[in-house]
This record gives C-alpha cells, structure tokens and sequence, in this order.
C-alpha cells in the first residue's frame, strides 16, 4: 500500500473526496465543484485535466439551451485509487498513534 501521487496533491485530493460522496454514475458540474472546494476556475480545469488522464474522472461538456455546462463523475478507477490512498493515510495516522502510546 502505498500514497497516490495524483491523488496526493491536496487540491485534487479535495477534489476525488467530493467526487466520492456522489452515488455511481451521479455527476457534479463544473461550478458547484469549484464552489465547495474553493478554487479558481483555471485552478479546478488543470486538476481535472490530471485527474482525468490519470482515468479517474470523466469530464462531459455539453450545452444546456445556449450555455455551456462541464460536468464531472468519478470514475471506478477513481474510487479504487481514493480508497487505496485513504487507506494508506489511515495506516500512517495508526502507525503514528501506536507509536505515541508506547512512549
């Protein structure tokens, strides 16, 4: 087991943990995810661009009437990858506790 260097980078760490709480196939568009973790719109595309050629989003763009709409899934290779680094990080954070309370 082993830390996720895409994952890893704390926006896009940010970003698969949002994605996560969606059900299978559910979407989030564009600006909501820029609204809940606080970043710009240039900031949120380049994540998403790594994100997805990493294969763990799926990104649609699509127009809604005459606007533009981008909307975002994770995939499940996303989640097999957020669960496998949410796990190391939990064995780091035991690891350290166990420690702790030997001394």
């Amino acid at each position: 087991m082993s830390a996720d260097d895409i994952i890893h980078q704390s926006t896009r760490l940010r970003i698969m943990a949002v994605l996560n709480m969606l059900e299978r196939r559910e979407t989030l568009e564009f600006v909501q995810l820029k609204a809940m973790i606080e970043v710009t719109d240039g900031n949120l595309g380049a994540h998403l661009d790594t994100l997805a050629r990493a294969g763990y989003v799926d990104i649609e763009k699509l127009f809604v009437g005459r606007r533009p709409q981008t909307r975002i899934r994770v995939t499940t290779a996303g989640r097999q990858a957020f669960r496998g680094h949410i796990a190391f990080l939990r064995k780091i954070i035991d690891q350290a506790e166990a420690t702790r309370r030997r001394k």
